[in-house]
């Protein structure tokens, strides 16, 4: 049975964007790709790599997950699908940049506040996953006191990047590509209702406003 939704997209990817990128793709097929970053954004729909960045065929390595979370580096033998994604990016494509992408209204972040008894069983994988938030929720809550719910959804969200940045850096590759020069990180947050991206500041500590 087709599904007419899909079918008139793929239909218009063929005869629209492929045939607008097509010399592209095939240098991509004949060469190989070499993307400038790895983007990793979170899964939520409303947040598309590409559009943001404005950027085409084999720029970006995008991975995407539940908040945009990088779990720390642990060497054992399990399957880890997004450490998996860094080493590959890192030492095989060799990417020059690491993007990390919080958004707002992360619905992610918002579960940090949320009871989840009685979902232990369906949810197990994902009650486990939001631990990797908890240490922002535990900085917002700190810098929020007077019971502003946006406020602290909106610093739970940048926290949150601050975080994974810091993870990032638990990845022996990742720290001694960037002690040398090799390897540059960046914490953005993107606001889904107007499009603007905010990046973090290092030496001030703050996030700013990515375009000039």
């Amino acid at each position: 049975m087709k599904h007419e939704y899909w079918v008139k997209g793929v239909e218009a990817f063929r005869s629209e964007h492929f045939k607008e990128h097509e010399k592209e793709f095939l240098e991509l097929v004949e060469k190989g790709q070499s993307p400038r970053a790895l983007f990793i954004g979170c899964s939520d729909s409303r947040v598309l790599p590409n559009l943001i960045t404005s950027t085409g065929p084999g720029d970006l390595f995008v991975m995407r997950n539940v908040g945009n979370f990088v779990p720390p580096f642990k060497p054992d033998n399990d399957f880890h699908s997004t450490a998996a994604g860094i080493e590959y990016a890192v030492n095989h494509l060799k990417v020059k940049e690491i993007i990390i992408c919080g958004h707002s209204h992360c619905g992610a972040c918002k579960a940090l506040y949320e009871d989840h008894s009685g979902h232990e069983e369906d949810m197990i994988h994902t009650i486990k996953w939001l631990e990797l938030g908890m240490p922002a929720k535990e900085m917002a809550l700190k810098r929020v006191t007077d019971g502003n719910s946006e406020k602290l959804q909106e610093e739970t969200e940048k926290f949150s990047v601050i975080f994974q940045l810091q993870n990032l850096l638990t990845y022996p590759n990742v720290r001694r590509k960037v002690e040398s020069g090799e390897l540059f990180l960046h914490g953005w947050h993107y606001r889904i209702e107007t499009g603007k991206v905010e990046y973090y500041d290092l030496d001030k500590r703050t996030f700013l406003p990515l375009e000039k």
